[in-house]
């Protein structure tokens, strides 16, 4: 038998076993939360006023102030009792005058390629900087080649999505490490500058940027991303022209922190007041794009939870918080700060949930908790098989909300939603509102809304 078949016998159980008994009525104030959201949902419109009249929202940046002020704004049209603001300072990165790259081949051809720089990257000197180029596949290769074979060159980490998987996430996961430590790496056998492939199975002439990290034990160089077709162009003539070379220059600066901050809205809980259970996503963004999937669509569907609760007159018996958190791209400082704040106020915090996986079709939860309180979780499992929520069974909770398990051991909820088209658009100048698929959004923002009536009547 499939989970689905198995989950719908459960569910012909699980409302028989009780029609007046909670079960039942958790069943009928599921199926409102579900009609109030699809019907009267704000989410959507949200979002394209954020994208449209903001855009990318690159922490320490104007326009993520303006966001800041956007969020309090929506929060407070929602209908949350109390809407505040929590201090955090953030970095300040900037990407300057748009990066310019190409290929010069033996001839003196040039063929320009799309590149952006990585978020947290140095500026390559101010007229640029041409090399040959060593191709690598893996840190493997890199050491094989040695300081001898790499010293002045540029790396190009040429690692491509793997397609065997189902979830691209997990592709990501494999293929983000030549993003993060690749310059350090690199820079280890005497690189000037490296590129990476961008993290995408897409095909197309949009880089992905994304956060990298320096070791301290080297010397810094320029990093950037390629779009997989500039990626493809670049391995065929390097392979084909040993005399090629390649031209990167980028203008990109790390300046003082700024103060910004995380926007929190609450409905106060009416038997359990000092108990909360936490809803977000993170309010800045990559400003190559818009943010709309990564993570306008996360925010959104978070305020949506406080405007369905009120729009339905639910009394929530413990408090609901939604957090739009600030710096989840670069440096998580937005969770940090929320998560050392509880702890310090000696907060009680039942569970935390996080959209942050794009604004595509749900069809689960990831668990990031105890053995016995995912048991308790998949208990309510039959609930949620009218709406095509069936997976109960990943690891998965969310980059903001980790720090508050790590603080104060927080049962995790990450949303799960279909991965497939997502990575088309994370971190790209293609991440914008149009899109973002209108019933999709709303289903995930009722699916965290259902989940939080559950946690809040229950517990954890």
């Amino acid at each position: 038998m499939t989970k689905k078949i198995i989950l719908s016998f459960l569910l012909i159980l699980f409302c028989s076993s009780n029609k007046s008994g909670a079960q039942t009525t958790d069943s009928t104030t599921i199926r409102t939360i579900y009609t109030e959201t699809l019907a009267n949902a704000k989410a959507y419109e949200w979002l394209r006023d954020l994208c449209n009249n903001i855009g990318g929202r690159l922490s320490g940046s104007p326009e993520a102030a303006q966001a800041v002020k956007w969020a309090e704004r929506t929060m407070k049209e929602a209908g949350a009792d109390t809407v505040w603001l929590q201090e955090v300072w953030v970095p300040h990165w900037v990407r300057g005058k748009k990066e310019s790259a190409y290929i010069m081949d033996g001839s003196g051809l040039k063929q320009s390629v799309p590149v952006c720089a990585l978020g947290g990257s140095i500026a390559t000197p101010a007229k640029g900087i041409t090399a040959q180029v060593i191709e690598v596949n893996t840190f493997e290769e890199l050491k094989q080649l040695g300081e001898e074979k790499i010293k002045g060159k540029i790396v190009f980490f040429n690692h491509p999505f793997e397609t065997k998987f189902i979830n691209t996430f997990n592709a990501y996961g494999e293929a983000v490490e030549y993003r993060w430590r690749g310059p350090s790496e690199a820079a280890r056998y005497g690189a000037v500058a490296s590129i990476v492939r961008s993290m995408t199975l897409s095909q197309d002439d949009f880089p992905h940027t994304g956060a990298m990290h320096y070791a301290d034990s080297v010397e810094k160089i320029p990093c950037c991303a390629i779009s997989t077709n500039g990626a493809n162009l670049l391995s065929s003539i390097m392979k084909a022209d040993k005399k090629a070379t390649f031209y990167l220059q980028m203008n990109c600066a790390s300046l003082d922190s700024v103060l910004s901050y995380n926007v929190i809205g609450e409905l106060r809980g009416k038997e359990f007041p000092d108990e909360y259970i936490t809803v977000g996503g993170h309010l800045d963004s990559w400003e190559t794009g818009d943010g709309a999937h990564d993570d306008g669509a996360g925010v959104v569907q978070s305020i949506e939870v406080i405007r369905t609760f009120k729009a339905l007159g639910i009394k929530p018996k413990r408090t609901i918080r939604a957090v739009a958190f600030m710096n989840e791209e670069n440096g998580t400082k937005g969770g940090r700060k929320y998560a050392t704040e509880a702890k310090r106020k000696n907060e009680k915090h039942i569970a935390a949930l996080e959209a942050d996986a794009g604004g595509t079709a749900p069809f689960g939860y990831g668990l990031e908790m105890s053995m016995e309180k995912k048991n308790k979780v998949k208990e309510w499992a039959p609930l949620f098989l009218p709406y095509n929520l069936w997976n109960f069974d990943e690891d998965h909770g969310g980059a903001d909300i980790s720090y508050l398990q790590k603080e104060l051991e927080v049962p995790q909820f990450g949303l799960m939603v279909e991965s497939q088209r997502y990575f088309d658009f994370h971190h790209a100048a293609s991440d914008t509102f149009d899109k973002i698929n209108k019933r999709e959004l709303l289903l995930g923002a009722a699916s965290l809304a259902a989940m939080i009536h559950l946690l809040c009547d229950h517990g954890l």
